[in-house]
């Protein structure tokens, strides 16, 4: 079986397209995947398959939600090989002064093009700096991510793709309690 990492966007933020988390986990397990657990309440789901492809997986899941919820959420997962990658590939961790509660990771559905990119990289975004790795950007918000440009709705406008953003915290706690299914 492979460990997987799924990211709903935009539950259970001010009360707009709650689901309980016990619910949520009962879903998973109904349409076939092992052990569900979530981490908080925003849709941070760690979960065992014996499927293979991340992409089936996430329509699978976006499917299954619709269903049993009323409404669609994007949703995109990733292995835990995958996840641990994301991990050791942030450049930010090279620099000893960056402290890591100003540290996040946005996935992206699908990998930008490049000249979206040079337009993008183009812009001014103060203190903000964001490096992208495949289907990753990496940002460092010294001012915090509630008060950047860089965030989901914007990386979503400009690439014409799916994301999702979560801080360093979480990112390290769903790669523990991924370490902890293997």
């Amino acid at each position: 079986m492979t460990t997987y990492i799924s990211l709903l966007r935009g539950i259970n933020v001010s009360g707009h397209r709650t689901i309980p988390m016990d619910a949520l986990k009962k879903c998973f397990v109904s349409i076939g995947y092992s052990n569900p657990q979530h981490y908080i309440q925003s849709g941070n789901i760690v979960f065992s398959s014996n499927e293979k492809d991340s992409e089936k997986i996430a329509d699978k899941i976006t499917k299954a939600i619709a269903h049993d919820f009323g409404f669609e959420v994007p949703v995109l997962v990733r292995s835990n090989t995958a996840w641990q990658e994301l991990i050791h590939r942030n450049p930010f961790l090279k620099n000893k002064d960056i402290d890591i509660a100003f540290l996040h990771a946005c996935l992206l559905e699908d990998t930008p093009n490049q000249k979206s990119l040079e337009i993008i990289g183009a812009g001014n975004y103060g203190q903000d700096r964001f490096e992208l790795a495949g289907n990753i950007i990496y940002l460092f918000c010294p001012g915090g991510y509630g008060k950047t440009r860089l965030n989901n709705n914007f990386w979503e406008s400009k690439l014409k793709t799916r994301a999702t953003t979560r801080n360093w915290k979480t990112i390290q706690q769903l790669a523990v309690m991924a370490e902890q299914f293997i």
